[in-house]
């Protein structure tokens, strides 16, 4: 329901509408005491002490809020629920190696959760993975010696070509590595 509001324009809208609140009041303020008031503050340190407490409640509210509302967006949190309600998960192994993606397949069925557990074998890599309009819906970080593979589940939606890119400098070749994943309509 309120996707919109985690990525985009509506990303956009939200940390305005988070700033402009904080921009008119401290226009105000500044307004206040360099044009309008100049002498010292009258104001009892009571009142001021509660009008802090309540601008600080207000903030933390809406930021515990937000991000609340926000972490059934987070990559981590979907992989957990994904592992612990869905017996249908189809998984990649990957490798990454100097400038190249060994993977076990290159073809998953969209509406499915894939996990993706990928290993580097030389340096740092990344593992982005682009929606064929461009946009990016995931990144992993494939760092050399972990005794576990680097896992993440995600469910394409829409059937198509997926580009992958490292996005970790990884060499003279690094802008090069690239592979592609097909997500082919349910069966």
């Amino acid at each position: 329901m309120l996707d919109f509001l985690f990525s985009g324009w509506g990303a956009f809208a939200m940390t305005l509408f988070m700033l402009l609140p904080f921009a008119a009041v401290f226009t105000y303020v500044v307004h206040r005491k360099s044009v309008v008031d100049r002498g010292p503050a009258t104001t009892a340190p009571k009142k001021i002490s509660n009008v802090e407490t309540a601008w600080l409640t207000a903030v933390f509210v809406i930021f515990v809020g937000v991000n609340l509302a926000s972490m059934k967006y987070m990559p981590t949190i979907a992989s957990a629920h994904a592992a612990t309600t869905r017996t249908d998960i189809q998984d990649v192994d990957l490798t990454a190696t100097s400038w190249q993606y060994e993977l076990s397949t290159r073809e998953v069925e969209a509406g499915r959760p894939v996990r993706f557990s990928g290993r580097s074998s030389d340096t740092m890599h990344g593992f982005a993975v682009y929606h064929p309009n461009g946009r990016m819906l995931f990144t992993m970080m494939l760092m050399p010696g972990l005794s576990k593979p680097t896992s993440l589940i995600h469910t394409f939606e829409d059937p198509g070509t997926y580009k992958v890119r490292c996005l970790e400098y990884c060499g003279i070749a690094h802008h090069g590595m690239r592979d592609e994943i097909t997500v082919v309509a349910a069966r």
